[in-house]
């Protein structure tokens, strides 16, 4: 398949650049980060995501969705990277959306509609330590009267402090179990952590926390794959979001580079820097070729996936996060000692770049996954 967008998806990328330049340029991110926003995300910006089909493109159509594939979410997810919005798309939109529709029809119909609207916030509870370690998952749940009791601790929940439910991640005797629970259950403690990119997420305790056997998504046996399913389909947002934000640094770069001048000239007529423009320009498209290959790969069979659809997905969480750090940091450095200081944007992108790399899984994370994938 050619890695390039079609015609309908070319439009929703211009729609979606063109809704979050007017509605949630960096100057919001900025009015969220500097009144100490309670939340640090603005609800009222998530409804109106969910009016433009934005908060519901993964959601089938009967659920209020547009039921688009991982392509239409990736094109969602690269937009946001380039203006730095915080917005609940990848924690609600994606991972516990992706998640939902393999639930019951009851959970379907009462939280993937509202999701949709962008109404509500479902964040998904997975990590536990320092690091994106799935295999590693302390957090139980054991089998109590007719439902579970939960305990552990997560973190890195994103949104996690202003979500409606959450979906919580935990070993049961069979398996992995995905658990749907109100973030008021007792027993749920949620403490907001602020994010050096000034983005949100959460810790999330859960003591003896009781919930019912409707409360479980899918089976205990069917929820590792369900739980992979959706990590796949959020390392490609994350690294769609790497590519538009390490993007989006370059063209802020290539503007200075064309108006800032150095000795009587144009610093962008120094061979040494457009060299290193030049060879960054072709690393943003070689990880572009790579994240939208990998979301044509989940997108194949029918939405079912390739059988190598994994392996794409770390390849391009991998070298989006190489290039994006690379981006970010040549901004920097040709910004020369403006760029350190927060009246230039650059510096914003540095910080969110270190965060969405270690989001489901950094480069040696998924290096290591491409290694143990191919046998070694």
């Amino acid at each position: 398949m050619p890695l390039i967008l079609t015609e309908e998806q070319t439009m929703l990328k211009e729609a979606a650049d063109g809704f979050l330049a007017e509605n949630a340029p960096i100057a919001h991110l900025r009015k969220l980060r500097d009144s100490r926003d309670p939340a640090g995300v603005s609800r009222e910006l998530w409804r109106a995501f969910g009016e433009m089909g934005f908060a519901g493109v993964v959601i089938p159509e009967q659920h209020g969705g547009s039921g688009l594939g991982a392509v239409e979410a990736g094109v969602v997810a690269e937009a946001l990277g380039r203006t730095l919005t915080p917005s609940p798309f990848l924690g609600s939109g994606v991972l516990a959306a992706t998640v939902l529709k393999g639930g019951s029809a009851e959970q379907q119909a009462a939280w993937l509609p509202k999701i949709a609207a962008g109404e509500a916030i479902v964040s998904l509870a997975v990590d536990e330590g320092p690091k994106h370690a799935p295999a590693r998952m302390a957090a139980t749940a054991a089998r109590s009267g007719n439902g579970f009791r939960l305990n552990g601790a997560k973190g890195f929940v994103l949104d996690g402090h202003v979500a409606d439910a959450l979906i919580v991640a935990a070993r049961t005797e069979e398996g992995i179990g995905l658990f749907l629970v109100d973030s008021s259950t007792d027993g749920v403690a949620v403490e907001r952590t602020v994010m050096v990119d000034a983005h949100n997420a959460a810790r999330v305790t859960l003591a003896d926390v009781e919930v019912d056997a409707d409360a479980l998504i899918g089976s205990v046996e069917g929820g590792e794959a369900l739980l992979e399913g959706a990590l796949n389909l959020g390392r490609a947002c994350a690294a769609a979001s790497l590519t538009g934000a390490g993007d989006q640094a370059f063209q802020t770069t290539l503007d200075y580079l064309r108006t800032r001048k150095q000795f009587g000239r144009f610093i962008g007529e120094f061979q040494a820097l457009q060299h290193r423009a030049a060879h960054l320009f072709s690393e943003i498209e070689i990880a572009r070729a790579a994240v939208l290959g990998a979301l044509q790969a989940l997108d194949a069979n029918d939405g079912l996936g390739r059988p190598d659809a994994g392996l794409a997905v770390s390849v391009a969480k991998a070298k989006a996060g190489r290039v994006a750090e690379l981006a970010v940091q040549e901004a920097v450095q040709m910004h020369g000692g403006v760029g350190m200081t927060d009246e230039f944007d650059v510096g914003l992108f540095m910080k969110r770049v270190r965060v969405l790399n270690e989001l489901l899984g950094d480069a040696g994370f998924h290096q290591e996954r491409m290694a143990r994938s191919q046998g070694f």
